[in-house]
């Protein structure tokens, strides 16, 4: 039963900072690794969650936050056409979703059907979660006993307590861990950074000093994996849920609204923001899901951003912490994928099936780069382009005589 109708606003605060928590580690690692300030990304997923629930007349309850697709295409882009260059190009990645949004709006759900079926999706939504799990064990290697601790705290109020504690598992995990560090590990824990900031400080933002179409043109596959995430995360939370949001408010009405939201992140020097798995596996843990709850995750963040001192703090949670709370929303997120390829009833007996699932995954999980001049395609951008062409070309299996006297039965 969907807990989150019966909460009180206390707690509605309460569980939305918590999705906050879930998605902070990886909304400030991210731009941390392709050099952007981290400040601006939680401010732009805090806008961008907002502007996603006001196209999609606050429906759906879907918080946006930077992906891990972008971090290898970001920084080939820099390589080729320096930061400025390559935040210009993830325009193209908003384009992607506006695109399909229209498709969508016009010819409904039939095409992507065809493009993003559940063999596709299942894997893309498995390699994501898989891609992820390096990040989350090097992020807790640097303190496995802090890892360990965060990780069966979360665990063990996910499965074992009743009430408001259940609802905050990721929560209770890193305030655990943090106490931990400072009694047992303070050398782990910074404070001087929090005592030096300052209580105001404003997000540093990068705009665009020139227009050019050849990162644009780099970016645009890269989008393929979001928008397939993001198909699959409107489907996971569907499930969640009990409700439809592909017809309400609209598959096209999701897509426009992260567009939107990757768009104004990307004039405004921070990664893409895009429906966050992470955020969704956090869901499926503890079964809040009132729209209203990711609407205060997001204002939280822009709050968080703006006070120099909060995001001082939240940068001092120890990786070892992130990384053993990760260990298990990433875990989710890997387990996302299989339930939609179960849920869907796939055929696993199909030699079809197989070969796409087999080569989505090793070519992603392998590293697999194709490059075309400057021109390169890598990681799951490239996974996501190989699982929809297979899809598209690859015959499908001839049904036997009983399957078709079967369904013919059924109509």
């Amino acid at each position: 039963m969907n807990q989150s109708n019966d909460l009180s606003p206390i707690r509605k605060g309460i569980v939305g900072v918590q999705y906050l928590f879930v998605a902070f580690g990886a909304t400030v690692l991210v731009p941390l690794l392709v050099g952007l300030d981290p400040s601006t990304a939680l401010f732009s997923a805090g806008i961008g969650t907002l502007l996603f629930h006001l196209v999609t007349k606050g429906k759906v309850p879907i918080f946006l936050g930077s992906s891990f697709a972008f971090i290898a295409p970001i920084v080939k882009a820099t390589e080729l056409y320096g930061l400025e260059g390559a935040l210009f190009g993830l325009i193209g990645v908003s384009a992607v979703y506006f695109v399909m949004a229209a498709l969508v709006r016009w010819q409904g759900t039939k095409l992507l059907n065809r493009l993003f079926p559940p063999i596709v999706i299942g894997p893309v939504i498995m390699l994501i979660g898989l891609s992820l799990s390096p990040s989350a064990v090097n992020m807790a290697s640097t303190n496995w006993w802090l890892a360990a601790a965060s990780l069966a705290t979360a665990i063990i109020v996910t499965l074992y307590t009743r009430g408001l504690i259940k609802l905050i598992p990721i929560f209770c995990g890193i305030v655990v861990g943090y106490i931990l560090a400072l009694i047992f590990f303070p050398s782990e824990i910074d404070l001087t950074k929090v005592a030096a900031a300052d209580w105001f400080a404003l997000p540093k933002l990068i705009f665009p000093s020139k227009i050019s179409w050849e990162p644009i043109l780099f970016m645009i596959p890269v989008a393929i994996a979001p928008v397939i995430e993001h198909i699959g995360d409107v489907y996971v939370v569907n499930s969640v849920t009990g409700k439809n949001f592909v017809k309400d408010p609209g598959l096209h009405r999701t897509m426009l609204g992260d567009g939107l939201a990757c768009l104004v992140a990307s004039v405004i020097g921070a990664p893409p923001v895009t429906t966050y798995s992470e955020v969704t596996g956090a869901m499926s843990l503890t079964k809040v899901s009132n729209p209203s709850v990711f609407r205060i995750a997001a204002v939280t963040g822009i709050v968080f951003s703006l006070v120099g001192k909060v995001s001082a703090l939240l940068s001092s949670i120890p990786q070892a912490v992130l990384g053993g709370i990760m260990l298990l929303l990433f875990g989710t997120i890997a387990g996302a994928g299989i339930s939609n390829l179960l849920n869907s009833k796939v055929d696993f007996g199909s030699s079809r099936n197989i070969v796409i699932i087999s080569v989505t995954l090793t070519t992603g999980i392998g590293g697999a780069i194709m490059q075309f001049g400057n021109f390169s395609l890598a990681g799951i951008g490239l996974s996501a382009v190989i699982a929809v062409v297979l899809n598209l070309i690859l015959p499908e299996p001839k049904k036997s005589i009983e399957t078709t006297k079967t369904e013919n039965n059924k109509k």
